[in-house]
């Protein structure tokens, strides 16, 4: 990281928090310490994270999440949102798909337009259209899930601002459960950061 944000009146929140993220991926994620002066701010994230996923689609959050990181560069949740979509949406041709802009039988219609639209909506939102939600419509897709996915991208564009305007560089331990060329196809943006010394 660039910066060593700290707040010692917080700490016993800090260390909560990041007990939590440590349960979760079996390791103190990097981007942990970008949160250490703002528990608060860590919580409210998790917070609106989990209800926009969990209000819709989970591989559809996914692939859009995807989409969004890729728009955004964010090496960070493009590696561990492809390992969601494979590990816990059970679709590893998809993400293979995605990282490696080929094409696939698992991804159809709905799919790709959910992936221009989260990738326009990440680099540009004020240049989407009337026309760029009817192709969604066109799709299948409802107002409501299209909202969704506004929701989903706009909340992890703040999400990799954070990340990438800290310096958070993403963990080896997530790049190594993917193989070597496939870490390089998803590595968008900042490196992956470099395994500690006592790994």
């Amino acid at each position: 990281m660039l910066i060593d944000p700290k707040d010692p009146a917080v700490a016993s929140e800090v260390r909560e928090w990041t007990d939590g993220q440590a349960a979760h991926w079996g390791y103190v994620p990097n981007y942990a310490a970008a949160f250490a002066s703002r528990p608060d701010v860590a919580r409210a994230w998790t917070t609106l994270n989990l209800t926009v996923r969990d209000g819709m689609d989970r591989r559809r959050f996914e692939i859009a999440t995807i989409a969004a990181a890729q728009a955004l560069q964010n090496t960070y949740c493009n590696l561990a949102h492809s390992k969601f979509l494979r590990d816990v949406c059970k679709d590893e041709a998809s993400m293979v798909a995605l990282a490696t802009d080929s094409p696939s039988e698992t991804l159809d219609a709905a799919d790709h337009a959910v992936i221009a639209f989260a990738g326009k909506v990440a680099r540009s939102a004020s240049a989407v259209c009337a026309a760029d939600v009817q192709h969604l419509r066109d799709a299948g897709l409802s107002d409501n899930e299209i909202a969704d996915i506004v929701f989903a991208v706009a909340a992890r564009s703040f999400f990799t601002r954070v990340l990438d305007g800290m310096g958070v560089q993403a963990d080896s331990e997530l790049a190594q459960t993917f193989e070597p060329a496939l870490v390089e196809q998803l590595t968008v943006g900042r490196a992956v950061g470099l395994p500690s010394p006592s790994d």
